[in-house]
């Protein structure tokens, strides 16, 4: 099926007890067992079901299978946000002495979860001076384990060049990791191009409605575990923690997520309640319509702030002559993502009467809901850097973050018009 079609029906047919059409929303903490021996099957994973909601759901199950169809991955484990998905992802290839090798263009919350939080448990993280491969290979070495990026960069909006980045981490016998969060399948499945871990916030474009918190990680399937055994012994050496289980072995292309699933949300337990797995379905039921819509609307916006005079600058990968340009078309089907940064001329002052003014966009900090939204990214998402880790994430003291909706665009432009000629 094409990523539409799956959208709409991948992991899901009809419930076999009830017949609905709707994926049902299975509001439950547990499941009985038939027999003490059926119990413990289950616990020896020796046979398929469900144990406790913690582990899985046969709600967040159909997530998982269709988003992992949507990003042309093997498996997926759903989680309860964004940031635990990439705190499982990146932990999962990473032991206390080992580092993580990432490009400079994050999300606050990212930089910030790498820069001081993961430090404090052993495992460092070195960010690059840009995107560039070059850049990141300069800081790989023995312990390197991982590279990461976000394919585009919030709210830089930087495309990376995956498959140069996934080639440099395959040389380096390691997996690239990347956030599609604000692409989306339905504009670049990372994997397609040599990413071995897709994470997303389903949060933002996916859920689609500002509603619904949620995460999911996606694994390729592809990356040889087994044969760097010295290098990830956590997936080929007897886990513990679980009996003595070997996820390379138990789980075959899959290991990555069962050890995801078994070592972090079975115990660190930060779980996708099946309400908001229902929620985020309904969602992604209409993601590449509303793709379309963003994309679209987001042309028209950029090229309308560019053109005005009250404007000193814009950042959008979708100007020809944006440095970004030609990994828009290789990667992205030539269509821009609808987030983009512009600078206000007269400075920070002029950028918060514009700020304050806006009466369409909502001020707030999501992104890839369906209603426009506008960011103060220095002042909230990025508060937390110095000036100069700012600027290395693509944030100036007065960027204004859009995230373009899919409102009609005469409406969007009125609002960005009278904001910009809001006087004191």
């Amino acid at each position: 099926m094409k990523r539409e079609t799956i959208a709409i029906h991948g992991g899901f047919d009809s419930d076999p007890t009830t017949k609905a059409v709707a994926v049902p929303i299975y509001q439950t903490a547990a499941y009985s067992f038939d027999s003490a021996e059926h119990g413990a099957a289950l616990f020896n994973l020796e046979v398929p079901g469900f144990r406790y909601t913690r582990i899985s759901n046969p709600t967040t199950e159909v997530l998982e299978e269709r988003v992992a169809e949507l990003e042309g991955g093997v498996a997926a484990l759903s989680v309860s946000s964004g940031q635990t998905a990439l705190f499982y992802a990146a932990i999962n290839a990473l032991e206390m002495g080992r580092n993580l090798v990432s490009v400079p263009q994050l999300y606050g919350t990212t930089y910030t979860l790498f820069a001081h939080v993961m430090p404090k448990m052993g495992m460092q993280v070195r960010f690059a001076k840009s995107d560039g491969a070059a850049d990141l290979e300069a800081l790989i070495d023995e312990n390197t384990r991982a590279l990461f990026c976000e394919t585009v960069g919030n709210p830089a909006g930087n495309v990376c060049d995956l498959e140069e980045l996934a080639r440099l981490a395959h040389k380096h016998s390691m997996p690239l990791i990347v956030d599609n969060t604000v692409a989306t399948p339905m504009l670049v499945r990372p994997i397609d191009y040599g990413a071995d871990v897709v994470v997303h916030s389903l949060t933002k474009f996916m859920g689609g409605h500002g509603t619904t918190l949620g995460g999911i990680i996606i694994d390729c399937g592809r990356f040889p575990w087994a044969s760097h055994a010295g290098r990830y012994p956590m997936f080929t050496q007897p886990d513990e923690s679980y009996h003595g289980l070997v996820y390379t072995e138990q789980y075959g292309a899959s290991a990555f997520i069962g050890r995801c699933r078994s070592v972090y949300q079975r115990t660190v337990g930060a779980v996708l309640s099946p309400m908001n797995a229902f929620l985020l379905l309904q969602g992604i039921e209409t993601v590449a319509l509303r793709v379309e819509r963003h994309v679209e609307n987001a042309l028209k916006v950029a090229q309308f702030l560019r053109a005005d005079a009250r404007v000193e600058s814009v950042n959008f990968a979708g100007f020809a002559d944006s440095p970004y340009f030609p990994l828009v078309q290789k990667y992205l089907g030539g269509k821009a993502c609808s987030l983009m940064t512009f600078e206000v001329r007269g400075g920070l002052p002029a950028a918060m009467r514009f700020y304050d003014a806006l009466r369409l966009f909502k001020r707030l900090v999501n992104l890839g809901d369906a209603k426009s939204l506008a960011c103060h990214p220095a002042s909230t998402t990025h508060r937390q850097m110095s000036s100069k880790e700012q600027l290395a994430a693509g944030v100036g003291p007065g960027s204004i973050r859009l995230s373009v909706g899919i409102e009609h665009i005469d409406d969007i432009l009125a609002d960005l018009d009278q904001a910009l000629g809001a006087r004191v």
